[in-house]
C-alpha cells in the first residue's frame, strides 16, 4: 500500500513532461556540484603543495577525493536499490556542505590532514552526482536514453563556469587565509543544489528491481560490459590523471595561479560542453564509434603538451582532455546501458563506477610522485600505453556482423 502511494505521484503528470522536469532538476544539480569538483582540483595540489609535511605529498588531497568516489560508490548504489535514487543524492549533497564546511576548518587551522578529510567527503559528493546521468536515463524512453543520459552531462558546462570563477573571486577574501573563502563558498553551493534535489521526483523502486537479477559475475564477464569498463576506466584515469598533475606543473614553470584557474575552467565546458550533442551522436554512429572518437582526442592532448610548456599548450591539453572524457565516458556509460535488466541497473551501474573510480585512485596517487620525480613530460608520454589498451578493449566488444545478422 505504501509503495503505491509512494509511486502516485510520479504517475499523475504525463510521462514525457515528468522526464523533462527531472531532466532539468538533475542538469542544475550537476551544474552546481560541479563547483565541488572544480574548486578541489584547482586548489587541492595547491593548498597540499602548503599543508603537506613533505612535498610529494602534495597531490594526496585530489587522491583522497578519488578514494571518497571509490568508495562511496556501492554504498550510493545499495542505498539507491533500497530507498531510491533521490535518498541517496541527498545524502551524497549533504557529504558535499559538510566538505566545504571541514576545508574551510583545515585552511583556517593549517592541517593538511583534516584537508583530506575535507577532500574524501568532496570525493562522496562528487561520486553521488556522476550518478545524476544513470537517474536521467532511468526516467526516459529506451531512445531517449542517451540524450537524457548526455542532456544531465551537459548541466556540467556552468560548473565550467561556476568552479573556478568561484576560486578566483574568493581565493584572496578572509586573508591571510588562503582559499578559506573559496570552501565556505562551495559549501553554500551545495546547500543551493540540495534544495534543486528535493523537488526531483524519480519512482521508489519496485519489488522486482530489488530484486537479485542474475549474479554480477555472469554481467561482468559479457564482452560489451568489459568493454564499457576499461573505456570508462581509461578516459576517466587519464582525465584524472594529467588534470590533478595540470595545475601544479603551470606553478611549478612559474606560471600564474589566475592561469591555471581558467584553463580549468575551459577544461570543464569542454568536458560537458559536447553533451549538448553527444547523446545525439551516440543514437546516429553508435556508442563504440563515440568512445573511439574520445579516446583519439586524449591522446591528442597528450601530444599537444608534449609540445611546449606555455599557457598555451596547457590549455589546448586541457582543452582536448576534456572533450576526450566527454566522448569516452558518455559513450562507455551509454555502453554499460546495454549490458543490464532494470532489476540489475543499480548494482551493475554501482559496480561500473566503483570500478572506474578505484582505478582513477592509483592514477592520482601516482600523478603527483610522478610530477615531481620526473617531470611534466614523463606524465604525458604514459598515458599512452592505457589509451592502446583502451582501444584493444573496444575493438574486441565490438564484434559488428553488423547488416548480415539484422539485414536477415
Amino acid at each position: 500500500m505504501s509503495q503505491a502511494v509512494a509511486q502516485g505521484p510520479v504517475d499523475a503528470p504525463p510521462l514525457f513532461r515528468l522526464e523533462r522536469a527531472n531532466v532539468m532538476r538533475l542538469a542544475i544539480a550537476q551544474a552546481l556540484a560541479g563547483a565541488n569538483s572544480t574548486v578541489i582540483y584547482a586548489t587541492g595540489a595547491v593548498i597540499g603543495d602548503m599543508l603537506a609535511p613533505e612535498k610529494a605529498l602534495a597531490t594526496l588531497p585530489i587522491s583522497i577525493f578519488v578514494v571518497g568516489m571509490a568508495a562511496c560508490t556501492l554504498p550510493a548504489g545499495a542505498i539507491a536499490q533500497r530507498h531510491g535514487r533521490r535518498a541517496a543524492f541527498m545524502i551524497g549533497t549533504g557529504c558535499g556542505v559538510l566538505g566545504g564546511l571541514i576545508g574551510t576548518l583545515a585552511v583556517l587551522q593549517a592541517s593538511f590532514w583534516l584537508f583530506c578529510v575535507a577532500t574524501f567527503f568532496g570525493g562522496v559528493y562528487a561520486a553521488v552526482v556522476l550518478s545524476f546521468r544513470f537517474a536521467a536515463a532511468d526516467c526516459a524512453a529506451p531512445e531517449r536514453r542517451p540524450r537524457a543520459l548526455s542532456a544531465v552531462m551537459a548541466g556540467g558546462v556552468f560548473a565550467g563556469v561556476i568552479g573556478p570563477q568561484l576560486v578566483t573571486y574568493t581565493m584572496d577574501l578572509w586573508q591571510p587565509y588562503l582559499f578559506a573563502a573559496t570552501y565556505l563558498g562551495q559549501a553554500a553551493v551545495a546547500a543551493i543544489s540540495l534544495l534543486v534535489l528535493a523537488g526531483v521526483r524519480l519512482p521508489l523502486p519496485t519489488a522486482a528491481e530489488a530484486g537479485n537479477g542474475r549474479p554480477l559475475a555472469v554481467i561482468a564477464r559479457q564482452p560489451r560490459f568489459i568493454g564499457a569498463v576499461v573505456c570508462g576506466v581509461v578516459s576517466y584515469l587519464l582525465m584524472n590523471f594529467l588534470m590533478t598533475a595540470a595545475p601544479l606543473a603551470m606553478k611549478f614553470c612559474n606560471l600564474p595561479q589566475q592561469s591555471a584557474n581558467l584553463g580549468l575552467q575551459w577544461h570543464v565546458i569542454a568536458m560537458y560542453g559536447p553533451s549538448f550533442w553527444t547523446g545525439r551522436l551516440i543514437t546516429r554512429f553508435g556508442a563504440s564509434k563515440v568512445v573511439a572518437t574520445g579516446l583519439l582526442f586524449t591522446a591528442a592532448s597528450s601530444a599537444v603538451g608534449l609540445l611546449g610548456i606555455q599557457v598555451a599548450h596547457f590549455w589546448a591539453t586541457l582543452i582536448l582532455l576534456g572533450v576526450g572524457w566527454n566522448f569516452g565516458f558518455v559513450g562507455a556509460s551509454a555502453m554499460v546501458l546495454e549490458c543490464h535488466r532494470p532489476e540489475e541497473k543499480a548494482r551493475v551501474q554501482s559496480l561500473n563506477d566503483f570500478v572506474v573510480f578505484g582505478t582513477m585512485t592509483f592514477g592520482s596517487f601516482l600523478s603527483g610522485g610522478l610530477l615531481s620525480a620526473y617531470g611534466w613530460d614523463t606524465v604525458l608520454w604514459l598515458s599512452f600505453p592505457p589509451l592502446i589498451f583502451a582501444v584493444v578493449a573496444l575493438l574486441v566488444a565490438s564484434p559488428r556482423p553488423l547488416r548480415s545478422g539484422s539485414a536477415a
